[in-house]
């Protein structure tokens, strides 16, 4: 039996990893993307899938709840993914507007529509479902030697983007309280990996490592962070949406704690060896430490315990591996990279961003 899925968000980072992951895994599935395309939402981030006749791609924005019962009905689906969001705690802190928008009344509207769709087919015998993907950020901040989060952990979120997600959160779970809409929701950590937008940590490191600019850490660069490759937590999505409690929350994680320094200084080292006679090695020297942004968290880790006893899901990917393949993805798609280097937009951000002067970019 096929499983027809509308996935939202599918241009960008995780999304686009997911749905070819899953058209290359399962040939019962069919995708419909629905994506606004957005600065870091992009077609050149799905080009690979384009031409299945098992994908179509959608433009449209997610607060348009008529446009979404619409795509429910048309294609006959099963399940929603919600990836659609505003992602970058920088850009919630000049801008909250936006993220409420989208991560708040955007995830009430497919809620809403995905609501009224299940009931009129709620006597259908397939597995239904709608996946909210969300972030261990709503959580808020850890100490050093503090207990990883759990699935039972209290939301203390503190930055706009943060609540943004905690607020989405509590409306997909009151629905299953309220409706009994099958509803699942994963908190992952960090994510990292290939059609990474560039305003991201290791992808802004990557990049600006191979055009000998500045590496821009904030504060003393400490922050600790748990990375996960992205095809990991791919996986791991595709594990809840077949396997995964209605109703249910699960963590999803690398295992891979390291502050924000450790993972400069791994990415400039893997950069070295794979660029051995590039003028700038070693790498290293281009780590700079420019101005902390507010509120910024110090420590987020989280238990996967019950994803694992539950599921059987487990992280594959290693960190120095999985930088390793990332890089390697960033040198051999300079085509890609070149579109968003050369984006105006993108430049100007990061100049105001990190505060750095013209000429270093």
């Amino acid at each position: 039996m096929t499983t027809n899925l509308l996935v939202t968000g599918g241009a960008g980072f995780v999304g686009s990893n997911f749905i070819r992951l899953m058209l290359s895994v399962s040939e019962n599935c069919r995708i419909t993307n629905l994506d606004l395309l957005t600065y870091a939402g992009s077609l050149r981030n799905i080009w690979e899938v384009e031409q299945s006749s098992r994908y179509h791609f959608i433009r449209g924005d997610i607060c348009n709840g008529k446009l979404i019962s619409k795509l429910l009905r048309d294609n006959d689906i099963d399940m929603v993914v919600n990836f659609a969001a505003e992602t970058h705690v920088d850009r919630s802190i000049k801008n909250p507007e936006q993220f409420v928008q989208t991560n708040v009344v955007g995830t009430y509207q497919l809620l809403e529509a995905f609501r009224k769709y299940y009931v009129e087919n709620k006597n259908n015998p397939r597995a239904m479902r709608f996946l909210q993907i969300s972030t261990d950020e709503v959580y808020g901040s850890l100490k050093p030697r503090e207990a990883p989060f759990t699935e039972n952990s209290s939301y203390r979120p503190r930055s706009p983007y943060a609540a943004s997600k905690a607020a989405a959160d509590h409306l997909v779970a009151s629905y299953f309280s309220t409706y009994e809409l099958p509803v699942l929701i994963t908190h992952c950590t960090n994510n990292y990996g290939p059609y990474q937008y560039p305003e991201k940590l290791i992808p802004l490191l990557i990049l600006n490592a191979l055009q000998g600019e500045d590496l821009p850490l904030y504060g003393d660069g400490k922050q600790i962070r748990d990375w996960i490759y992205v095809v990991d937590h791919c996986r791991a999505l595709m594990e809840v949406l077949a396997e995964g409690a209605p109703g249910e929350k699960y963590l999803i994680g690398g295992q891979n704690q390291r502050t924000n320094l450790e993972v400069a200084e791994l990415v400039c080292g893997l950069i070295d060896e794979l660029r051995p006679g590039s003028m700038f090695v070693p790498h290293r020297n281009l780590i700079c430490h420019v101005a902390d942004r507010p509120g910024h968290d110090r420590r987020y880790a989280v238990d996967t315990g019950k994803i694992r006893r539950e599921l059987n899901w487990v992280p594959e990917t290693g960190l120095e591996e999985g930088l390793k393949k990332t890089i390697v993805w960033y040198l051999s798609n300079p085509g890609w990279v070149s579109a968003i280097l050369g984006d105006e937009k993108y430049q100007h951000w990061v100049r105001k961003n990190y505060q750095l002067r013209e000429e270093e970019l």
